[in-house]
This record gives structure tokens, sequence and C-alpha cells, in this order.
């Protein structure tokens, strides 16, 4: 394991007073740190909206996304066990888990997963959401990887509680809602440009949290300006765009 990497982490998880605190941007490097430090390959992150019902914020890939979105529908997997009885929840193989999960197993499976641990973001009484790690080889998860991803999530759960303007339940549930809402406005900004720029989602997301960190922008600002057209994303042929191909569009006299 990367030491260094793991330090940054848990700096880049605490360090929330920084101006312009970005609550999706956050949790994508908890998802994206959990898969770079353990051996998993995939990450997802659900969280609570003001009514306790889960809703998916942030995963390291498209194919996690849509398997934690299954679970929502289908109300059903490990994310919402875990939630639900603020431990963890894990399965070596799903393979075995048809009786636990007879629709989540299945279509994790397909979407190429086969073994999964989920984590409880809590503190004490109070559980905001859950951590969901996914391997594609079958296998128990190793005890100082569950140990650093449970750590990881509470460091997470911590930060979010404590970070400023969010010290009582009522602005958390407001900070969390608004950050539910940035994820639509994050997802229809992601299908658009994966249309115009011809590459996959994953790619697309990337490329729309780059250009937000390079124009120290709220990835949801900077979606809300591309699915209203107020700017618009302009790349070589080969579909990799630079940060300085973004720019607004001239209004005419």
């Amino acid at each position: 394991m990367d030491g260094e990497l793991l330090s940054d982490t848990f700096v880049e998880l605490t360090d929330t007073m920084v101006a312009g605190f970005d609550v999706i941007d956050f949790l994508h490097v908890l998802t994206d740190r959990s898969v770079q430090l353990l051996d998993v390959d995939a990450a997802g992150l659900l969280l609570a909206d003001p009514r306790g019902e889960l809703r998916v914020v942030a995963a390291s890939s498209e194919a996690a996304r849509l398997i934690e979105l299954f679970q929502l529908q289908n109300d059903q997997g490990p994310c919402l066990d875990c939630y639900r009885s603020g431990t963890t929840v894990h399965a070596a193989d799903l393979t075995a888990e048809a009786g636990r999960w007879p629709r989540f197993a299945p279509a994790a499976r397909q979407a190429g997963f086969t073994a999964v641990q989920a984590l409880p973001m809590r503190l004490r009484e109070q559980i905001i959401g859950a951590l969901n790690l996914f391997r594609a080889s079958p296998g128990g998860f190793a005890a100082a990887d569950i140990r650093i991803g449970q750590a990881l999530a509470d460091v997470a759960t911590i930060s979010l509680l404590h970070e400023r303007g969010m010290r009582r339940s009522e602005t958390l549930n407001e900070q969390l809602q608004n950050a539910l809402n940035s994820r639509v406005i994050i997802e229809q900004a992601k299908g658009k440009l994966a249309e115009r720029l011809g590459v996959d989602m994953d790619q697309a997301f990337s490329l729309l949290r780059d250009f937000a960190r390079a124009r120290n922008r709220r990835l949801s600002e900077l979606a809300q300006a591309l699915v209203e057209g107020t700017e618009s994303l302009t790349g070589p042929a080969d579909h990799q765009p630079r940060p300085d191909s973004w720019r607004r569009p001239q209004t005419r006299a």
C-alpha cells in the first residue's frame, strides 16, 4: 500500500474548511481513493436524504454507479443492509448469495462484481450512508483493507458532520439534499459530454471533474452551466480536450 497516498487521502478527507468546499467532489475522493488504496475494483457511496431514503452520490465507475442504483430500485443489497443495521455487510462470493439477495446478486455478477464489502458511514448513533467496495474476483476481503476502508468512511463521516455550516442536523440535511440534487445535474452533464465527444460516461465525468478543478469551480456549477448551454466544451479530434478548451458562448450585440 502507498503510505504517502494514504496520508494524503486522510488530509483530503479532513480538509473541509477550505473556501468553496464541494461535497460531491469530496465524496468522489472517498470512492476513488478506496479503489487506489485497497484491493478492490470499484467503490460506490450511498447517502441518506432528509427523509432517510438512500441516494447514489458517488461512484468510482459507471458500473459501480449502476449497480448501486439497482440496489435502490430493487430495495435489496449489501449497502442497504449495511445502512439499516449500522454494521458491516460482506459477501465473499455472490454466486452463493442468491438466497440473501435474489435480484442483486445475479445483477452484480453480470456487472462484473463477485465479492462485496459494505461499510457504514456512522458516528455514534447517527448513520448517514454506506460505502460499498466491489471486487471482480471472489474471496474474503483482507482484514487490513476492511480496517482502512472503515477508517476512510469514518473520517469522511466526521468531516461531513463537522463541516462549517453543517453543525446543526437541519443544516446537514439541507447540505446533503443539495448534494443529491447536484448529482442529477452532473448526470445530465455527463450524458451531454459523452454524446458530444464520443466518450463513455466514466471518461465524461473525469473530463467534467478535471475542468472544474482546473477552473477552481464547484462541479455542480460547471455541470449546470454545461446543461444550460452557458458554457460549452470544444476539443481536438482525438476527444481529449484540454482545460483551455472550455469557452463561454459569445453573445451577440
